[in-house]
């Protein structure tokens, strides 16, 4: 396993909602400073996304942005991505360790204490907590955990690295960091917006 240092942003994608491109996602995202990305699809066929992804990583590669994608190991696996994020009903984090090997990142999504604890137990480099405010980017959410929550979490993992998401935004980026977070993962608050404003948004948040 790696010992990771999470940058304070970690954007993820989201081409439904930006009507953008994987890549020109990513490139927009590393305009505005952000080095670690996840690609996240929900919609696509798998060899759709496989395309999409590849020409992505391409881009991250030819930027220095480390790239994670969503849900898919087999997928990281055949495009040798950096890593994988797995969400509790993806493929469990043993197997995806086992398959990507040790130079690999692997992410776990939690939702609970409870969840977050058995999680440490992983082979994992990160664990993301959430939602820790109420959020649109995701149909049918999991309860809102609060910062209490997130302290909750912080303090039960030890140092793993602790990524927080959900309904984060460059208000309240601070007091989530202040709760013990190591970073914040975003999606609308950045990609509500036109090209510029995605990149400067991205700017601001490492300002939080």
């Amino acid at each position: 396993m790696l010992r990771i240092t999470l940058p304070k942003l970690y954007p993820i994608t989201d081409a439904r909602l930006t009507g953008r491109s994987h890549a020109e996602q990513v490139a927009l995202f590393s305009d505005g400073g952000a080095t670690f990305i996840q690609l996240r699809e929900k919609h696509l066929a798998p060899r759709e996304f496989y395309q999409e992804a590849e020409t992505a990583l391409r881009i991250a590669r030819g930027l220095g942005v480390r790239l994670l994608i969503n849900d898919r190991a087999d997928i990281a696996l055949a495009l040798g991505a950096d890593g994988v994020h797995l969400g509790q009903d993806d493929l469990p984090p043993e197997a995806a360790r086992r398959l990507l090997g040790d130079d690999a990142i692997i992410g776990c999504s939690t939702h609970n204490i409870e969840q977050a604890l058995q999680a440490a137990r992983y082979p994992v480099d990160y664990i993301a907590i959430g939602p820790v405010f109420p959020t649109a980017s995701k149909v049918n959410p999991d309860p809102v955990v609060g910062l209490d929550g997130l302290r909750r979490v912080r303090d039960g993992i030890g140092q793993i690295p602790l990524v927080a998401i959900g309904g984060i935004t460059r208000e309240n980026a601070p007091d989530v960091l202040d709760a013990g977070a190591d970073a914040v993962a975003v999606i609308s608050a950045l990609l509500d917006g036109d090209s510029r404003e995605i990149t400067r948004r991205t700017r601001e948040f490492f300002g939080s």
